[in-house]
């Protein structure tokens, strides 16, 4: 194959090359960056939450008869809720995982008498639970122990309280302590407004936090208590854990129980965690279908301009072709000559892609801090386009081989 008649028959051609080769470009970089951020978006979306998700749901109540007694309400609603058939546990808790809102904390290894610059503190999630949390979440207790009714008090609107124990996640752990066996030691927290230390009593593999775009998302901690209208108001949260398969029925039961103990309060907020997770997620999830489509629609549009391209190119080298036909050119050859053209068009564009494709993800990082795009994203994407093109000129290139030599003849 002679390179130098291809060459000088796309330097005549100059427009051609450069539309096609710039679509090309332009196709590479938004493609390989909207796969990475498909795929971080993907990851994100299915990544461990630590719990039963699907066996999870919360409800709600909410006291507005005088004189509600919210911490009888409570024992009496966890009774009620653990003794229903298909629940496998039942606890309080002040926000639901993975919901987007909810509460944080500071922690720290030393107290308040070191120097804040000197102490490193690390933000954590904040669950308040009872005995009965980390059999109701679901979650693995990977060191130490769970918590024990001792270990549960009260937290009201004038007494926050100051529990004694903590259950931490192995992310938090390591943050805080990254030499190991983080149980037994304690750690330095506004709750209850003293500072006091608290002792880690165990840890659990995972818990995510509530906030699913939070950087720390690892880091939760569960805290023994019970809130008692700590913001004035008769307003508890329940978290189910359900036997497999059973969540939706035991959810309706639930509901109808509660209304039906007790008349002086609303039951409401009835939803799985699995609900509670699709909300959350459902910009992430919608990001990744729009980016499915734009890349779907690039790659469309740039094979129909390549199509477009060399059937215009063939139309007007019928006589060329037909020339060469005559001298004994086989339709293998004819075949050949636009497909190695088209590599010619398509490589100028992958290397003006790859300068895109960089430069893009440069300005990703600095405006949106999303992660370095991985180097074998390029080259796969090269390939990729590349493929593009020999697929869409192969219909022309094709049509072109079928050029008889007699029929050039007739064009003259």
């Amino acid at each position: 194959m002679e390179f130098r008649p291809i060459l000088n028959a796309l330097m005549r051609n100059k427009t051609g090359l450069l539309l096609i080769a710039l679509q090309v470009a332009i196709t590479l970089a938004i493609v390989c960056n909207s796969v990475f951020i498909i795929l971080q978006r993907i990851e994100k979306v299915n990544r461990p939450s630590g719990m039963d998700e699907a066996a999870l749901f919360t409800i709600t109540s909410l006291g507005f008869a005088p004189g509600f007694d919210l911490r009888g309400s409570i024992r009496e609603d966890l009774d009620t809720l653990r003794s229903l058939p298909g629940v496998i546990d039942a606890t309080t808790i002040n926000s639901v995982p993975l919901s987007n809102g909810g509460w944080s904390e500071g922690v720290t290894t030393q107290p308040e008498s070191v120097p804040e610059e000197q102490r490193k503190n690390v933000s954590t999630a904040l669950y308040l639970v009872d005995e009965h949390g980390v059999d109701t979440l679901g979650v693995k207790i990977v060191a130490g122990r769970n918590f024990t009714a001792e270990d549960v008090s009260y937290r009201s609107k004038d007494d926050k309280g100051t529990p004694q124990s903590l259950i931490i996640t192995q992310a938090l752990a390591d943050q805080l302590y990254p030499e190991g066996n983080a149980v037994g030691k304690v750690i330095y927290t506004g709750i209850g407004g003293k500072n006091a230390p608290l002792a880690i009593v165990g840890i659990m593999e995972r818990l995510q936090a509530p906030w699913v775009g939070w950087d720390k998302v690892e880091h939760s901690m569960l805290v023994p208590q019970y809130q008692d209208g700590e913001f004035d108001s008769g307003s508890s949260r329940y978290l189910i854990r359900t036997e497999p398969g059973r969540r939706d029925e035991v959810m309706k039961e639930a509901e109808r129980k509660l209304a039906a103990i007790n008349d002086g309060r609303i039951v409401r907020g009835l939803h799985s965690v699995e609900e509670v997770r699709g909300d959350s997620y459902r910009q992430d999830r919608a990001m990744t279908v729009v980016l499915g489509t734009v890349i779907f629609s690039l790659l469309a549009v740039t094979g129909l301009g390549i199509v477009g391209m060399v059937s215009f190119w063939v139309t007007r080298r019928v006589k060329q072709i037909g020339t060469r036909r005559a001298l004994g050119a086989r339709r293998f050859d004819i075949r050949r000559y636009f497909m190695v053209e088209n590599v010619i068009v398509v490589g100028v564009g992958i290397v003006l892609g790859l300068l895109l494709t960089y430069g893009f993800n440069l300005w990703l990082m600095k405006h949106y801090e999303l992660p370095r795009l991985a180097w074998y994203y390029a080259p796969l994407g090269a390939l990729t386009v590349l493929m593009l093109g020999q697929i869409a000129v192969f219909g022309p290139a094709t049509r072109a081989s079928r050029v008889s030599p007699a029929v050039a003849t007739r064009t003259v």
